[in-house]
């Protein structure tokens, strides 16, 4: 009878430790972005100082989609009043002249808040995958004690580096409470 070898099985979602206090947490994040593990993700009941830079978070990209919706839609508002004052339906009035850009700055101006707004929520809703009513962490019973008092660091199956008897004994250096394999 061969050894059962657990490489990367598709049912897996990866393995789970809990921990008891933030600090160490935030160790094992450091330790296994220092043994390689790229694909992690850290559960806490409330936002832990020095998690990000543990767990070598990147900048998002966010901003820049804000940006670019921002520019756009301040050139969509600008462009559209010159195309009605100026080409579509042309008003002498007054002797104004018919690009008469300060008027045009009020509309501008809300349309370049209004599509760098809905650039914020939706790049934001789909840069973080929402909405996600199911994840394979809730599968893991002991998973409902990180809104309570537990913290909870996994490395995903998606890993290149990812062999679940190795993650599962780099874990077990660091005294977590409880090792779960999370299934999908």
């Amino acid at each position: 009878m061969q050894p059962t070898q657990h490489l990367k099985p598709r049912d897996t979602y990866g393995v789970m430790a809990a921990f008891d206090t933030p600090e160490a947490l935030v160790a094992a994040a450091r330790a296994a972005t220092a043994a390689g593990y790229k694909r992690m993700e850290a559960y806490s009941p409330f936002p832990v100082e020095g998690i990000e830079e543990a767990l070598a978070f990147r900048p998002t990209r966010l901003p820049r989609f804000v940006f670019c919706a921002a520019v756009v839609g301040g050139l969509t508002g600008y462009g559209l009043q010159y195309y009605c004052s100026v080409i579509a339906y042309p008003l002498n009035i007054g002797g104004r002249p018919l690009h008469s850009w300060p008027a045009f700055i009020p509309v501008t101006f809300e349309l370049t808040i209004l599509f760098a707004a809905f650039a914020a929520v939706l790049g934001m809703l789909a840069l973080n995958g929402l909405p996600m009513p199911y994840h394979p962490v809730f599968n893991c019973p002991e998973f409902t004690l990180a809104s309570r008092d537990r913290f909870f660091l996994s490395i995903q199956a998606a890993d290149p580096k990812f062999n679940v008897d190795e993650v599962i004994a780099f874990f077990e250096q660091f005294k977590p409470l409880q090792i779960s394999e999370v299934h999908k």
